[in-house]
C-alpha cells in the first residue's frame, strides 16, 4: 500500500526585497558536499503561488562540531533545523532564492563557520 503524502503547512515570508514567498519544509537528510558531511534541508518555494521549486540549505557538520566544542554541548536537531530556517530567511532577504533554469539542480546555500554564529544569535542561542 502506498504511503499517503504528508500534509504540508504552507507558510509565508515577507522578504526585505519586497517579495512575499510561500514555502514549506519538504525533507531533511544527512548528505555530503565535496567531501564535507552535513545536514541537507529541502524547502519547496513559490514566488507566484502557481509554481513551486525546491531550494536547499546545507549545514556543514564542521560548523556544528566547532560550535559544540566552543559551547560545551551539541546543537539539538531542532536547533539545527532552526539555523537552517534562519539561513532560508536570509536567502529570501538577499534575493538569492530564484527559480532554477530548466534541467538545473535546485539552488543551495550554506550554513558554515562564517555565518552560523550570527544565525544562532538571531535565535538567542
Amino acid at each position: 500500500m502506498a504511503r499517503p503524502d504528508a500534509v504540508r503547512r504552507v507558510k509565508s515570508y515577507s522578504a526585505a526585497n519586497g517579495y512575499v514567498y510561500q514555502y514549506y519544509f519538504f525533507e531533511g537528510n544527512r548528505a555530503e558536499r565535496r567531501g564535507n558531511p552535513g545536514g541537507e534541508f529541502t524547502y519547496v518555494i513559490s514566488v507566484d503561488r502557481r509554481s513551486a521549486f525546491p531550494f536547499k540549505i546545507f549545514v556543514k557538520r564542521s560548523a556544528l562540531e566547532a560550535w559544540a566544542k566552543q559551547n560545551g554541548r551539541p546543537l539539538t536537531s531542532s536547533e539545527e533545523y532552526a539555523v537552517a530556517k534562519m539561513r532560508l530567511f536570509q536567502a529570501f532577504d538577499e534575493d538569492v532564492v530564484q527559480v532554477p533554469a530548466d534541467g538545473q539542480p535546485p539552488a543551495e546555500v550554506l550554513v558554515d563557520e562564517s555565518n552560523q554564529e550570527a544565525l544562532l544569535g538571531q535565535l538567542g542561542i
